[in-house]
């Protein structure tokens, strides 16, 4: 671009799409830097990182009742006349206690809630179902395995990505933040944006309004719309129209990220500050006249100074032009700097109610105020919203106040017809919906492609349903994509054989299945597998920790168990992650999970076979963009050389 030397051209109109142009591509467009603040100042601040769960939530197995700690089955069959009895163990387990006791068959302990329950027992029966005879604990109804009882890592699995980098910080989070014990947590810095009105005839508010004379509402609405992104707000007050003191107050400002200043960038004799910004250096001034109504005068400027690219905006004087030019041109810009969504608000779609005409070769941004279509419920193609027109000029500061949104009418149209269907920008807080919405079994590849997903634009959504939930979720259309690996047991395959023809089976990776124990349980270390089936899961107090019924790996366990059914089998984790916390707990002595989890420094693992991780794709979504950005992902090579790094092995 020319430097403040030779630009000469101000006021020469483009269109609004070159002037966009024009202006980023002067610019990183990339979020700021990183800092580390306390979790009590991370309201609605924007991660830098992903946050990794250090521990798991709940942390143990609890009791959820006031009770008694026992192993299921010693229950079944018991009722109001038939009870069954239990010798009750001298440990009283309170809350805050690791227990001392095992339960074996015939005995019990007493528990409370939130209490950590003891080695051997499996499920938990009610204080209420209980009663005591000459020291002899009666109960008198059957619980099965698991009951009253909330697993380690049920809600949050040690590990676990629990939130991911991009993610704005509300109270939802900020309380899992505090669960898992985290005070300090990494996030995007604020932009810090200086703002300040030129004019001679501008007024504080608050002091007496000479004739003539207009208080100052543009640094108060921009400075808001600033804060509303997420950005910080420098208030510099009103500079006149005195070029000594415009210069001054700009070259002082370039300290800050970005220079917002309003008024004095038409060609009149008194607007100066156009001309003040062309004589701050490099590269200068970008655009200077758009094709919009309102803001035609808007200037676009960029500075290089100290090693930054610093913003200069001279947005009209008039307070509508001044918010529709910040919308359009300034919004994106921060919320890059904030590292947020660069999308503009949600839209709704509505019906105009009459002609709209307009001037071409313009862009031009209308202001409405939506009113819901009392006959919606009839004419299914109609819109619930129709858009009413609330113009009342560029200086109005009424109109936003009472607009739910505005639309945009584009520069090769004359009018917007009665009845035409558009598409109303809201102005009140962004609700942004998930683009793509995946479900079905967790894997540490899936968390990857949903993070390359969010750095390419893509809002998904993950559900932890199991494969066979995923599965159906895509047969009855409710989601995009479901992660799956089932296993067929008649031909020995994995997915293909459960997939309809209304259903597209995208091939993922493979992910090595295996027994994983604890390195110095002697029962395990140095045995084969066949071994360890035939001699050891079916020995009295040895352990294992099974996983939900539906998943793909379920279906192999049953397989290699062979209607075997050891200690603990009825104890069901919903991750791969949750069964290596019960080995590493000592909480279960053996289980199956994939290797790619598997704490290598204190688990041994013995290969079991290589599973496929596919993806069940409904055939009518398959040719939405964001469902072929995810494919294109899986063809991607840098993107299978980070999948082959988190231990996951790809097809040939």
């Amino acid at each position: 671009m020319n430097d403040s030397n030779t630009q000469k051209q101000f006021l020469t109109v483009i269109d609004r799409d070159q002037a966009e142009k024009l202006f980023q591509a002067e610019l990183d467009m990339i979020p700021l830097e990183s800092e580390q603040v306390f979790l009590s100042h991370a309201l609605y601040r924007v991660l830098a990182f992903d946050v990794f769960a250090p521990i798991d939530v709940p942390g143990f197995d609890r009791s959820n009742v006031d009770g008694f700690a026992l192993k299921a089955e010693d229950s079944f069959g018991a009722c109001e006349d038939s009870n069954k009895e239990f010798q009750v163990g001298n440990e009283n387990i309170a809350t805050g206690v690791h227990p001392k006791s095992i339960v074996f068959n015939g005995t019990t302990l007493p528990i409370s809630t939130g209490g950590m329950l003891p080695r051997g027992a499996d499920a938990v029966v009610m204080i209420e179902n209980t009663h005591f005879k000459n020291g002899v604990l009666y109960i008198d109804k059957a619980v099965s395995p698991g009951s009253n009882i909330t697993f380690a890592g049920t809600d949050i699995a040690k590990g676990e990505i629990i939130l991911r980098k991009g993610e704005l910080l509300s109270s939802r989070e900020t309380g899992v933040l505090a669960a898992l014990g985290i005070n300090k947590v990494s996030v995007i810095r604020k932009p810090r944006v200086s703002i300040f009105s030129t004019g001679d005839e501008i007024v504080p508010p608050g002091e007496s309004l000479p004739l003539g004379s207009i208080y100052d509402s543009n640094s108060t609405v921009l400075a808001d719309a600033v804060r509303e992104i997420g950005c910080e707000a420098i208030g510099l007050g009103i500079i006149k129209d005195q070029m000594v003191s415009l210069k001054d107050a700009l070259n002082s400002a370039l300290k800050y990220d970005v220079i917002l200043l309003s008024g004095g960038t038409s060609k009149g004799g008194g607007d100066l500050s156009y001309k003040a910004v062309a004589e701050m250096g490099a590269p200068g001034i970008v655009a200077h006249g758009i094709s919009l109504k309102p803001g035609k005068p808007l200037c676009l400027a960029v500075i290089r100074h100290q090693g930054r690219k610093v913003p200069v905006v001279v947005l009209p004087g008039f307070p509508t032009s001044a918010i529709f030019t910040f919308l359009e041109f300034v919004a994106p810009v921060l919320k890059c700097m904030a590292g947020k969504s660069v999308d503009k608000s949600s839209a709704v779609s509505a019906c105009l109610p009459f002609r709209i005409n307009s001037e071409q070769g313009r862009t031009e941004f209308l202001l409405v105020g939506l009113v819901r279509n009392q006959s919606d419920t009839l004419n299914l193609d109609r819109p619930k919203f129709s858009a009413y027109p609330l113009g009342k000029g560029s200086g109005s500061v009424t109109s936003f106040a009472k607009a739910d949104g505005y639309i945009v009418i584009p520069q090769n149209r004359e009018f917007l017809d009665v009845n035409e269907i558009v598409d109303v920008q809201l102005l009140a807080k962004e609700i942004i919906p998930a683009e793509i919405v995946i479900m079905g079994s967790h894997c540490v590849g899936l968390d990857y492609l949903i993070g390359k997903l969010r750095e390419l634009g893509v809002r998904a959504k993950f559900l932890s349903v199991g494969s066979t939930g995923g599965l159906d979720a895509v047969k009855r259309n409710e989601c995009d994509i479901a992660g799956i690996h089932l296993l067929h047991q008649e031909s020995n395959t994995y997915n293909q054989h459960f997939i309809s023809d209304n259903i597209e089976l995208i091939k993922g990776y493979s992910r090595r299945q295996g027994l994983i124990f604890r390195k110095d349980d002697k029962r395990f270390s140095h045995k084969t597998l066949d071994f360890i089936i035939q001699n050891i899961i079916s020995l009295p107090n040895v352990l294992m920790v099974n996983r939900n019924r539906g998943s793909g790996t379920r279906i192999l366990i049953d397989k290699l168990l062979n209607k075997i059914r050891p200690d603990g089998y009825f104890a069901e984790v919903k991750s791969h992650t949750a069964v290596v916390a019960a080995v590493c707990q000592e909480r279960a002595d053996w289980g199956i999970a994939i290797k790619s989890v598997v704490e290598e420094s204190v688990l041994g693992f013995i290969p079991l076979t290589n599973e496929e991780f596919d993806f069940a794709i409904p055939k009518v979504r398959l040719s939405r963009p964001e469902i072929q950005i995810f494919v294109n992902l899986l063809k991607d090579p840098s993107v299978l050389k980070e999948l082959e790094k988190l231990g996951l092995l790809l097809k040939k």
